[in-house]
């Protein structure tokens, strides 16, 4: 039983094989993330935290922007 893998190991990985999984993901993250930064741009004088909304859509990959729509969208509602 092989308890450690070294870098031949990792060689050996066909990273295109997972391409058709992984590529769906990263395309629907980012357009998670954009049509976050658009709809919090264009409401940015009703909403509270703007910057702190950004780096949470930008940094906390695709949870971030759904953060954003559950809770970060209620801002405007309140007013």
């Amino acid at each position: 039983m092989q308890l450690h893998y070294g870098i031949d190991d990792l060689m050996k990985i066909d990273i295109l094989s997972y391409l058709p999984i992984i590529l769906p993901i990263l395309i629907i993250g980012a357009i998670l993330v954009l049509i976050a930064l658009v709809d919090l741009f264009r409401h940015r004088n009703t909403r509270k935290n703007v910057l702190i909304w950004t780096l949470v859509i930008l940094f906390v990959n695709t949870f971030g922007p759904i953060l954003y729509f559950i809770l970060g969208r209620k801002d405007s509602e309140t007013r």
